[in-house]
C-alpha cells in the first residue's frame, strides 16, 4: 500500500517514519522546501541511509497522491484548510485513493460530502500530540454513514500496524444532511 502525507511538520514527519517503520511506501509532500529539508534529515537520521528510500520527498500534491491508496492530510485543524485540502485531494488522486484527516473539531460527515467519494473519508479524532506522543495508544475513527468496509478496513489496518488500539464511531454530528 502506498501512503501519501501532505505536509511535512511535525505530524507529517511523525506519520511518514511510522508508516515507513509499518512497512509502508510513502510519498511525503510540502509545498515549503525547508519543511521537506527538515523532514529529509530527520527522517535519515531516524531510519538511517538504507531504508530511506522508503519514502519519497514532493514538493506538489497532484505528485504526492499520483499512486496514493491513502492520503493522509496534516493541514491546520481548520473548516477552510480542511476543506481546501479536501477538494485538491479529491480531484488530483485516483478514485480508490482513501482521504484520512486528523480532526478534533470538524464533522468528516460534512467534509466527505464535499467529495465525489465521501464513502472513502475517514477521520481520526486526534490532534498531532495525541498521535505522536507518548500515552494511550489508543485511537478513535470517526466515519461518514456512507463509508464503504473496504475503506474502514484499510484504514483500521494502517492504524493498528503503527501501533494504535482503534475505536470506530460514525460521525452524528453532521451540519448538512
Amino acid at each position: 500500500m502506498h501512503v501519501a502525507i501532505i505536509g511535512a511538520g511535525p505530524l507529517g514527519r511523525w506519520l511518514a517514519l511510522a508508516a515507513s517503520r509499518a512497512g509502508y511506501s510513502v510519498t511525503l509532500e510540502d509545498l515549503m522546501p525547508a519543511n521537506l529539508h527538515h523532514a529529509q534529515e530527520y527522517l535519515r537520521q531516524q531510519l538511517g541511509p538504507e531504508a530511506l528510500p522508503s519514502v519519497r520527498f514532493v514538493s506538489t500534491i497532484e505528485e504526492a497522491v499520483r499512486e496514493a491508496d491513502l492520503a493522509i492530510d496534516c493541514v491546520p485543524d481548520e473548516l477552510e484548510s480542511k476543506l481546501e485540502i479536501f477538494c485538491l485531494l479529491d480531484r488530483m488522486a485516483p478514485p480508490r485513493t482513501v482521504l484520512l484527516t486528523p480532526t478534533k473539531n470538524l464533522s468528516i460527515a460534512d467534509l466527505a460530502s464535499c467529495t465525489y467519494r465521501a464513502d472513502r473519508c475517514v477521520a481520526v479524532v486526534a490532534d498531532a500530540g495525541e498521535l505522536t506522543g507518548a500515552g494511550s495508544k489508543e485511537i478513535l475513527i470517526r466515519t461518514p454513514p456512507q463509508v464503504s468496509p473496504d475503506t474502514l478496513a484499510m484504514v483500521r489496518e494502517f492504524c493498528e500496524r503503527l501501533g494504535f488500539v482503534v475505536l470506530v464511531e460514525e460521525d452524528r454530528r453532521a451540519i448538512s444532511s
